[in-house]
């Protein structure tokens, strides 16, 4: 069996499919990629037993059909660093040696059969199937992964949640002191549905997908497994089991105090404070007047404070309320309007904020829960 294939496109769908595979596994296999030839193209999958992931690629030449399985690191390795140039291999399937030719140079070494890489189990019936712009998937698995959780004693916080309604699909995460819930319209189904997204599929599949393609990706799950298909790419996955909290029910509808406020600005200031506030809390005390928001942090520890005011829109009642600022950074970071809006309460009440402009046929809001302040 011989095929060529362009360096540079090997190594990036290598790059993409090597973040699938564990550093530790039990099974030799479970280190290796899977190669299959078939009618003029090439699919690589890896796999960590929980996870499975496939990319396509065009073959620029192809004789003969088959299968074999190579260590990650020696084909990596091989290819991370040549520049851009056709390789051929020539591999022989009856005893797994291999043949890398290319411009300067070749490589000889043997693979695994085949055989022992795990199979794909189908998803079983009865299951949910659901279309969304690829784009779009991919912008808001980037815009809600920061939100989850990190601790496994809260294992449903540790994902990412897809809630699937008649008329739209809500996409959330949350570690319980910050919540991201972004609704996209276009995306809707008869029957409501809804899975829990593990952490590390949800950057695999973020990676596997470009932000700017506008075609559609089919989405199927039932309550166990889900799968994601491209032309180009296929990801499968096990889902995390358990009740997703009614996230709804935490944002407030009533917050009358509105900020807008130049997001890039607000950013930079708290970028300057932050370094002066607590470590152990990473408090920051936002004081609001007319027109003006003043972020205050001490340590009083180490005696070092600052204080920034930045100017903004805002006529409601003066206030001060703290948040802890590391959080409220990384919630503007994923906003990518130029403005944005923070909807207050009161001191004890969670702030919503969400952009001044939302994306096509989407709704993307973040919430903030307060810090309390010894005043």
């Amino acid at each position: 069996m011989r095929f060529t294939l362009s360096s540079s496109v090997l190594n990036s769908k290598l790059s993409t499919l090597s973040k699938v595979i564990a550093s530790k596994n039990s099974m030799q296999i479970l280190d290796c990629f899977l190669f299959e030839i078939s009618s003029g193209q090439l699919t690589i999958t890896a796999t960590d037993n929980s996870n499975i992931m496939k990319c396509n690629v065009e073959l620029s030449e192809s004789d003969g059909d088959g299968a074999f399985c190579v260590h990650n690191h020696i084909i990596q390795m091989a290819v991370k660093e040549m520049a851009e140039q056709p390789i051929t291999f020539e591999v022989n399937v009856d005893d797994n040696s291999i043949m890398m030719t290319y411009q300067n140079g070749s490589y000889r070494f043997v693979g695994q059969s085949a055989d022992d890489f795990p199979k794909i189990q189908p998803l079983s019936s009865p299951y949910t199937e659901a279309s969304i712009s690829a784009g779009a998937l991919a912008q808001n698995i980037q815009r809600t992964l920061f939100a989850t959780s990190s601790e496994e004693l809260h294992l449903v916080m540790t994902g990412i949640y897809f809630d699937l309604k008649e008329d739209s699909l809500n996409i959330v995460a949350s570690d319980g002191y910050k919540l991201v819930r972004n609704i996209l319209y276009s995306c809707k189904t008869e029957l409501p549905a809804a899975f829990l997204l593990p952490k590390k599929p949800a950057s695999l599949l973020r990676n596997m997908l470009d932000a700017s393609d506008e075609n559609p990706i089919t989405m199927r799950f039932n309550d166990k497994q889900a799968e994601f298909s491209t032309p180009n790419g296929y990801l499968s996955c096990t889902l995390i089991e358990g009740r997703y909290p009614k996230y709804n029910n935490v944002i407030p509808t009533d917050n009358p105090n509105i900020v807008t406020v130049d997001r890039k600005s607000f950013m930079s200031a708290l970028r300057r404070v932050l370094p002066f506030a607590n470590e152990a809390t990473g408090l920051v005390k936002f004081r609001l007047s007319l027109n003006n928001i003043e972020l205050n942090a001490e340590d009083i520890n180490f005696a070092t404070s600052a204080h920034e005011d930045i100017i903004c829109e805002y006529n409601g009642v003066p206030m001060s309320i703290g948040f802890k600022g590391a959080a409220m950074y990384e919630i503007m970071n994923n906003i990518s309007s130029d403005d944005i809006i923070i909807e207050l309460g009161d001191p004890s009440r969670a702030g919503v904020i969400h952009p001044t402009e939302q994306p096509e046929g989407e709704d993307v809001l973040m919430l903030i829960m307060p810090m309390l302040l010894n005043e």
